[in-house]
């Protein structure tokens, strides 16, 4: 499974200004209500969002989108 990086997207925006979800939602066009869900780590980018994100913000996918292991339940 992979997760976005909240700390890094976070830190990106905040280099162009943006340190509120309604700025990061006018800059990329992603409503408010998914920016806050993905910032808060409920929900997480689909590729469209993703590749907003990265666009936007100059980031390159690879650097802020981590495999993470996911434990089998017993």
């Amino acid at each position: 499974m992979f997760r976005l990086d909240v700390r890094k997207l976070r830190e990106a925006a905040a280099r162009k200004g943006d340190r509120r979800n309604a700025e990061i939602a006018r800059r990329t066009g992603i409503a408010e209500s998914s920016v806050s869900r993905i910032l808060r780590g409920e929900a997480q980018p689909d590729l469209n969002s993703a590749m907003r994100f990265a666009e936007q913000y100059d980031l390159d996918l690879r650097a802020v989108i981590k495999r993470v292991t996911v434990e089998a339940a017993a």
